[in-house]
């Protein structure tokens, strides 16, 4: 076993862990629509996973008034609850983690979720006493300001140059470098990781056995 580079790995949630970015896609568009405004595209609407909800879905549907914000993330809360007991990890995720507990990393999560959803979903997946650290953007500020990650690093006690952050789109890689921490890229989520080379990521993982199998050579 090759010894430790980072004692703090911090993941991102939907589309790195969890198998969530198509329904969030397709969720954005049906709550655009409900509300009287065009379609999204799939591009738009996939490009906003990873930030705040409010930001994201202003980013989706620019042309909707500031007034509209609340209905539109009702609609968008309405199709995602609909729904979310069908997602699931993605396949290796819980053997991933366990490996990496085993060698003793501290695990944790910052997401663009808000507490109430990431709290609901790490129970229905039975990881709520897994984590060691989690943050959400309603608790304090959203991708890619580095405060959730300060934070994180603080409460745990753990150096930048000892911490690694790893997410599937550009918000989590541009927060990783705004804290100052390495980071690793996923190909499989949200963003075409073609464009995360300006992040300087040490790895692009295409599958979650492929990152495992990274994490364990090389963290």
């Amino acid at each position: 076993m090759t010894p430790k580079q980072f004692d703090l790995i911090i993941f991102d949630w939907d589309g790195t862990l969890f198998d969530s970015t198509a329904l969030i896609t397709r969720c954005i568009q049906a709550s655009a629509v409900d509300v009287g405004m065009a379609e999204p595209s799939r591009e738009s609407a996939s490009y906003v996973i990873g930030m705040a909800l409010p930001e994201a879905l202003a980013h989706a549907v620019p042309d909707l008034p500031t007034a509209r914000y609340p209905e539109l993330s009702l609609r968008f809360r309405h199709h995602y609850l609909a729904a979310q007991h069908d997602l699931m990890l993605f396949d290796g995720t819980l053997e991933m983690l366990a490996a990496l507990k085993a060698r003793r990393h501290l695990l944790a999560v910052a997401t663009g979720k808000n507490r109430r959803g990431l709290d609901d979903v790490l129970k229905a997946v039975e990881l709520q006493n897994l984590f060691d650290g989690t943050r959400t953007a309603d608790e304090t500020a959203g991708k890619p300001d580095p405060r959730m990650l300060f934070e994180l690093m603080h409460e745990l006690e753990i150096a930048p140059d000892r911490t690694l952050m790893i997410g599937d789109t550009t918000h989590d890689l541009q927060l990783a470098g705004n804290a100052g921490v390495a980071c690793v890229g996923v190909g499989y989520g949200a963003h075409d990781h073609s464009n995360f080379a300006a992040f300087k990521p040490l790895h692009v993982a295409a599958s979650v056995p492929d990152l495992h199998a990274w994490l364990l050579e090389n963290a």
